[in-house]
């Protein structure tokens, strides 16, 4: 149990390092819908070592979606401009997070997106 405790501060850690970088890159807003409050730093990938590719800062109400949380359509729409960002962390998750609604729209957002083919595919079947 040590072990697991450790591991995880070590990771906190390690992302924290990334906070300020992160922070800057995104502008201080929420780089899936924009929003200024409860941010923190979101990892896309939590079995690999962190990186900047794999990190976005995202608000309260967007952490809850990447979590599974159902989201409404408005909000929805508000994180389809960050398919087209060209950060993995932030274009992948959105599309992710995008895929569980079959709405039409999506679909079509999706299909135009800037993410790599083969999870277009993998996200849209």
């Amino acid at each position: 149990m040590a072990k697991g405790y450790q591991a995880n501060k070590d990771r906190q850690a390690a992302l924290s390092g990334f906070g300020k970088a992160i922070g800057k890159r995104a502008g201080f807003v929420c780089e899936w819908c924009g929003e200024k409050e409860e941010l923190r730093v979101w990892d896309l990938k939590p079995d690999l070592e962190p990186a900047m590719e794999s990190l976005a800062l995202l608000c309260g109400r967007c952490r809850t979606l990447a979590d599974g949380r159902k989201a409404d359509l408005n909000e929805l729409r508000a994180i389809r401009n960050a398919l087209w960002s060209d950060i993995p962390a932030v274009a992948e998750g959105a599309a992710a997070v995008l895929a569980r609604c079959k709405e039409p729209w999506i679909r079509e957002a999706i299909e135009e997106s800037l993410i790599e083919e083969n999870l277009k595919m993998e996200l849209l079947r």
